[in-house]
């Protein structure tokens, strides 16, 4: 492979709130460009844009390893899946799996998801308007997690918070500490309740989740249990805002789907192709290497980014636009390789069943003209920051 060079883009440029254009840019000239800050950097970092340079790191991590996402959220958030590698990730992830079995999956669709989302919609049906990412959709995951670990739902708030401020710790560390130390202050007599006696929620599966003789022990259950809030409440619920704009922009699209309901699924595939809500995973080289003949160092960060890969013209024509009847290929919204999202069948659940209840609930709904149009915005994390919209008073 020729050996291309590795133009660097500076941190401001990469952080900007729409990345798409400089995305765009970086898959038609390298795939692999160097993150350029002042020197401020613990190591070499280099940005994947491409969607066969995504591909290759994600299904190689003997050569790219997930370590380094350790160095970065275990100083507060303890071991974590994402830091993990080889055997060590491979054992751990088996024991969590089992808490989303499929019969669990349905058991909170019926108890849990639907009621929880038909709830925050009747409580604003009577208005006639609202802003619905704060009103209501990002009090939607959260609120079924802390159902799903049997955790009272008027404490949702503060673990949506925490749940900001865990996702805020890699540029605060402070605030990062913070939470997940107010975090296990809140779960640790629960944790210690459910090793006593064993519930039916989720805290008690993973205390008690046994393989081979091993089971968790107290660090990777407080650290599983940082992991899932950020990870399935903010993300959840932007992947949700993302969505609902896609149906009330694209033409025809809600005319379509109040018709169809059969046509969520493949809605929810779309968004997470189109702009998925968290757009990148961290890796570290392990030896020197090539990806798509872009010489990479070992010791060299990489930021893969799976919201561009998902875009690269090579992969999906007509990337940039949200279309039901693009040709049916797997993106990798929820990465690729043994490190794929464990959670990703809740996730799925979760925007099918949010969507189709709001759908229902809160007739003929549209944007609101009087606020500016929104968007999807954001560079690490993505999705509309306001979504105001009308419908009919219930």
């Amino acid at each position: 492979m020729a050996d291309h060079s590795t133009p660097s883009q500076s941190v401001a440029e990469f952080d900007a709130e729409q990345p798409h254009d400089l995305w765009r840019t970086l898959r038609g000239t390298c795939p692999v460009s160097r993150v350029s800050d002042g020197g401020a950097m613990v190591r070499p970092t280099y940005i994947v844009s491409t969607w066969a340079g995504a591909k290759q790191v994600l299904l190689d991590p003997e050569t790219f390893s997930s370590s380094i996402n350790a160095e970065g959220t275990a100083r507060f958030m303890g071991p974590v899946l994402l830091g993990m590698d080889g055997e060590r990730h491979r054992s751990r992830r088996q024991l969590i799996s089992h808490a989303f079995r499929a019969s669990q999956l349905a058991r909170w669709e019926e108890t849990l998801i639907r009621p929880i989302i038909t709830a925050l919609c009747d409580s604003i049906a009577h208005r006639g308007s609202a802003e619905l990412m704060e009103e209501l959709i990002s009090r939607f995951p959260v609120q079924v997690i802390c159902g799903m670990c049997a955790i009272p739902s008027q404490d949702s708030p503060r673990f949506l918070q925490w749940a900001k401020d865990i996702h805020r710790g890699m540029r605060d560390e402070g605030m990062g500490r913070a939470a997940a130390e107010a975090m296990r202050i809140y779960l640790e007599p629960l944790v210690e309740a459910r090793r006593r006696e064993r519930g039916d929620d989720l805290i008690s599966d993973i205390v008690h989740a046994e393989v081979d003789g091993e089971r968790l022990d107290d660090e990777e259950v407080f650290g599983f249990l940082r992991l899932l809030l950020p990870a399935g409440s903010e993300s959840t619920y932007r992947a949700i805002g993302s969505a609902l704009l896609a149906i009330l922009s694209t033409p025809g699209l809600y005319a379509r789907v109040m018709q169809d309901r059969s046509i969520l699924p493949s809605i929810v595939e779309e968004t997470l192709r189109w702009d998925v809500s968290n757009s990148m995973v961290s890796r570290v080289v392990t030896r020197d290497t090539l990806i798509e003949g872009c010489p990479v160092p070992a010791g060299a960060g990489l930021r893969v980014v799976t919201n561009s890969a998902n875009r690269d013209e090579k992969r999906f024509a007509q990337s940039d636009t949200f279309d039901l009847e693009r040709p049916a290929k797997p993106h990798i919204g929820f990465g690729l390789g043994p490190h794929q999202c464990l959670g990703q069948p809740l996730a799925r659940m979760e925007m099918r069943v949010g969507l189709d209840v709001m759908l229902a609930r809160l007739n003929n709904l549209s944007l609101d003209p009087a606020h500016p149009s929104p968007v999807v915005a954001g560079a690490s994390f993505r999705g509309p920051p306001k979504l105001h919209v009308l419908f009919e008073k219930a």
